[in-house]
């Protein structure tokens, strides 16, 4: 099957810029490059930036809250993607504020610290850190503390998978659902089928997720730990219900669906989506690839089933 006319346009300007692979450039340089101009932008009743307290330092996250008003949200914490090397709050606002309308709830981006510069598990450490605080202070957010869900895309689907096996192994906090958008699953594993067959030319390339790795890993031992691939856990029992959406050119797509499979035969609610001829990355995109918005709605109506079940 070949890519959806939209997905191929998008990859045919990219080539046409002539952008460096991600790989050659420096990380500073690489998370310039990531911050694309964005189309414009849908309203949201209101956004608010804040501070929050972390393992090591404060976590600067981004509150959005949906056009109706109401005393106690439903909540996402959100995770962005970028390889845990790039992508920020900025970088997926399209995304959060999507969310944000299309679920009806309190999105909460979270901004962790990011390597080299802060190798694993600092990331980790602050996506588990302000999940836990948003559940502490749930008023202080206008959220109902039994309706919080995780999520993320890639990199961030990566830490919400983690974060949501950390509070069950902890019995803290309460997760309701978790959104795993293309995650990393098992980032030390040998190689996938999707791997080897769409290293290059798909957006997302072998390169650029070796020189993640490299980034943030401070040694081979790390790729044994589950908390960097949460494939490797070994009870996926209690897990909170899920959505794994994945796509058909990525290389991620195989440990996405591996891990959907571990989740529904542990007996977890899971539900996994392959979206057909498109890319990774492709949810963010969604302003020029209709598969990315029709995602976006998925996402938005598995979390409103989630939270209206409890």
């Amino acid at each position: 099957m070949s890519l959806d006319p939209q997905t191929k346009l998008v990859l045919d300007q990219l080539a046409a810029a002539g952008a460096p692979p991600m790989e050659t450039l420096t990380p500073e340089q690489a998370r310039q490059a990531f911050l694309l101009p964005q189309a414009e932008l849908e309203e949201v009743g209101k956004i608010e930036n804040r501070t929050i307290p972390g393992p090591v330092t404060d976590i600067p996250v981004r509150v959005y809250y949906p056009k109706e008003s109401q005393t106690n949200y439903p909540a996402l914490v959100f995770y962005h993607g970028g390889g845990w090397v790039i992508g920020n709050i900025e970088t997926h606002d399209n995304v959060c504020r999507a969310i944000t309308n299309l679920a009806n709830c309190v999105t909460i981006s979270v901004d962790y610290r990011l390597a080299p510069e802060h190798k694993f598990p600092a990331a980790v450490e602050d996506s588990y850190a302000a999940v836990q605080y948003v559940y502490e202070n749930a008023e202080a957010f206008q959220v109902d503390r039994t309706r919080i869900a995780v999520g993320g895309d890639s990199a961030g689907g990566n830490l919400a998978a983690v974060v949501a096996n950390l509070s069950k192994d902890n019995n803290h906090p309460s997760i309701c659902f978790q959104l795993l958008i293309y995650p990393s699953t098992n980032v030390g594993g040998e190689p996938t089928v999707s791997m080897r067959e769409n290293a290059e030319g798909y957006f997302l390339t072998k390169g650029t997720m070796e020189w993640f790795r490299a980034c943030y890993l401070n040694s081979e031992e790390d790729k044994h730990n589950p908390l960097l691939s949460p494939i490797l856990y070994e009870d996926f029992n209690n897990l909170p219900p899920a959505l794994v959406i994945t796509a058909e050119f990525d290389p991620l797509r195989d440990e996405g669906e591996e891990y959907a499979k571990k989740l529904a035969e542990a007996g977890v609610e899971v539900e996994c989506v392959r979206y057909d001829r498109t890319i990774h990355g492709f949810v963010s995109m969604a302003a020029v690839i209709d598969q990315g918005k029709r995602a976006l709605e998925k996402s938005g109506r598995a979390l409103k089933k989630a939270f209206n079940s409890k």
